[in-house]
């Protein structure tokens, strides 16, 4: 049994809460013990693109995975949506000392069009709708399939699926109960993407204004992974065989700052997330948060797009009466200063005190 005292975010108001058999209770729990008297209190961070299980070379052991996992937790990431893995996270969420992981199966690909080993390859695209449904099945609510990548063929970004299978895919995972995102670098794949009904697209780099509009109307979020964009360079420069292509990425690096913020003045949902495994290393969330400061949120918007929004965004609770002990405790008002973000003085996960 804990006790904490000090400012509760997003409100803002300084008051008492209680923990109490892993839960958040506002009625004072005797013989609790006084964990933290001051400082600021929030709802653990969220890292909505991340991958417990992506490594350098490609998918990871287990043992590999949770080391990536307890980077992330004692970053204060206490929520993560894994957007996409090659291996079967579900040892990861039986493990209490981890952060909370929303499955969103496999990568659904075609055959040299993403990643090599981490996504499943269909034969046809006529495929995907009929794969979205198993990925669905055997998921947290979240499918992830790869919206654009290097056609060889061409030189250049260029989408895997026609449009009409898009929309036929998608509406089979709604009918499931299940959201789709998207993988998507370039210009080409997104309006099939969606007007097709997509949930949520992943980097989004090639947005644009009439679209970003139309993404605010029906309500589809996106989570640009600044962290992951400053890549992009890298990438171009090991392309020289694909002159288009190398240009291409540099010039969605170079506009990646304005695309995220003239997706905020159309009020689209914009939510933190890393892409950590991989290029990325694992227990960044402070970085993005950061990013998204840069790229035009305030402050306390960047706080809320890596806490309570995108815990609400993905059906978790933040700081209210019964909900689960995940917190994180700061010594300063992060709403000042971000930076606070990488030394917290507490993190609580399920109620237990892991720092």
């Amino acid at each position: 049994m804990l006790h904490l005292r000090g400012v509760v975010l997003p409100d803002g108001d300084e008051r008492d809460v209680w923990i109490t058999e892993g839960r958040i209770t506002f009625e004072p729990v005797d013989g609790a013990r006084t964990l933290s008297d001051g400082g600021y209190v929030l709802p653990g961070l969220v890292d909505a693109h991340c991958h417990p299980g992506i490594g350098v070379q490609g998918p990871t052991t287990l043992e590999e995975a949770t080391e990536q996992a307890l980077t992330d937790r004692d970053a204060g990431t206490l929520l993560i949506r894994d957007c996409g893995l090659p291996i079967d996270a579900r040892p990861l969420q039986r493990r209490a000392d981890l952060p909370r992981i929303i499955r969103s199966g496999q990568h659904l690909a075609l055959p040299k069009r993403y990643v090599p080993r981490l996504g499943i390859d269909l034969d046809s695209p006529d495929d995907l709708p009929r794969a979205v449904a198993e990925q669905a099945a055997d998921g947290d609510g979240w499918v992830k399939i790869v919206g654009d990548w290097i056609d060889r063929s061409v030189g250049d970004l260029a989408p895997l699926w026609p449009d009409d299978v898009l929309a036929e895919a998608i509406a089979v995972a709604h009918q499931a109960g299940a959201r789709v995102t998207a993988h998507v670098f370039g210009e080409a794949a997104l309006p099939g993407l969606v007007n097709a009904g997509i949930d949520c697209l992943e980097h989004g780099t090639g947005l644009w204004p009439d679209l970003l509009g139309e993404m605010a109307r029906r309500g589809t979020a996106l989570v640009p992974t600044l962290v992951n964009i400053e890549n992009f360079p890298g990438i171009a420069d090991q392309a020289a065989k694909y002159p288009t292509y190398a240009a291409h990425m540099r010039a969605l690096h170079a506009g990646v700052g304005d695309m995220v913020g003239a997706a905020l003045d159309a009020g689209v949902a914009v939510y933190a997330g890393t892409d950590a495994g991989g290029m990325v290393a694992h227990g960044r969330i402070a970085d993005e948060i950061e990013a998204l400061h840069r790229a035009g949120m305030s402050r306390e918007q960047a706080l809320a797009s890596a806490s309570w929004a995108a815990r609400a965004w993905l059906g978790h609770e933040g700081i209210a009466e019964g909900a689960p002990a995940d917190l994180v405790v700061l010594d300063a008002d992060p709403r000042e200063d971000l930076s606070v973000l990488r030394s917290p003085a507490h993190i609580v996960l399920r109620g237990a005190v892991i720092k």
